[in-house]
């Protein structure tokens, strides 16, 4: 059974580094969480290496740059992770073809951006559905419609037997109060109509393998029962430790707030139906990250 803590440095002593969600838990896509902030701050001063393991459909500098325009200060995280950056080295090793069916906004096009990283990347080229390859999944084109609005290009693509790369596997976030859809919920369309979707956000394996590579250019090995997982999302952060084998603190005042009956703390009983629904355990659980 999860143990409900009040602040992070309850269990921080016990690891070397942090693998910290954004969306929900350091910010709200609009703005920082100034208690987030400085529980983060503490534990760097203490030692501690921080890095941001994000499901952002982006490269890491698109990332740092949001974080600075939203007010996230640099020094309370030492690296970042994206999904968009294990999904860019697969599509770049040619995973969905070289010709490609673009689904997501204007400001995702920088997931396009050359990936120096990727000895002889394969040229790709952005064409309409029904002379691409596979397609490339960065979020829905409008994240406030339902997803089963893109039902009839999915059955075309699935007939074609084409990939999805999915740069997002979160199926929603609240940006503000808004709750929106993300690129994971046209993904599982996708493969419940049949087709077959390729994962490399969180829970999925790439995206842990790319945050270890993080730390070791930090300088730093750090085994796995010294790693703690941080985010709100439990079928992506918690989830994901799980399957890593590392333990995890539950924001349960982000995307599970009202199953949870999260003010300032998670309701005790309201926690335990809701882990016991979703079939998730995770080591601590916390209303807020501070």
């Amino acid at each position: 059974m999860t143990q409900i803590v009040t602040h992070l440095s309850e269990v921080s002593q016990n690891y070397d580094a942090l693998f910290v969600d954004l969306w929900g838990c350091l910010h709200n896509g609009l703005t920082p969480f100034p208690e987030a902030v400085r529980a983060l701050q503490n534990y760097r001063q203490s030692g501690g290496k921080v890095v941001l393991v994000t499901n952002a459909p982006r490269h890491r500098a698109s990332v740092a740059a949001q974080l600075d325009k939203i007010g996230v200060p640099k020094d309370c995280w030492d690296s970042i992770a994206t999904s968009g950056d294990s999904a860019r080295a697969a599509m770049f090793t040619g995973a969905v073809g070289e010709k490609v069916y673009f689904i997501g906004q204007p400001h995702d096009q920088n997931f396009f951006d050359p990936l120096d990283l990727i000895a002889d990347p394969v040229s790709i080229t952005q064409v309409p559905l029904d002379q691409a390859e596979g397609i490339v999944c960065c979020g829905p084109f409008d994240p406030m419609a339902d997803p089963d609005v893109n039902r009839a290009d999915f059955l075309f693509a699935k007939q074609n037997g084409l990939k999805l790369l999915c740069a997002n596997p979160d199926i929603v976030v609240d940006r503000g109060e808004t709750r929106e859809w993300c690129a994971g919920a046209l993904a599982q369309l996708y493969t419940q109509m049949g087709g077959e979707s390729l994962y490399f956000g969180k829970p999925h394996p790439p995206i842990y393998d790319l945050a270890r590579r993080r730390l070791a250019a930090l300088g730093v090995s750090v085994e796995n029962q010294y790693i703690l997982a941080i985010g709100d999302g439990i079928l992506t952060d918690i989830a994901g430790a799980v399957g890593e084998d590392i333990d995890s603190l539950f924001i349960s005042g982000g995307l599970a707030a009202t199953e949870t009956k999260t003010s300032h703390q998670p309701d005790p009983e309201a926690l335990s139906r809701y882990l016991e629904t979703e079939k998730w355990d995770p080591t601590y659980t916390i209303g807020f990250l501070r």
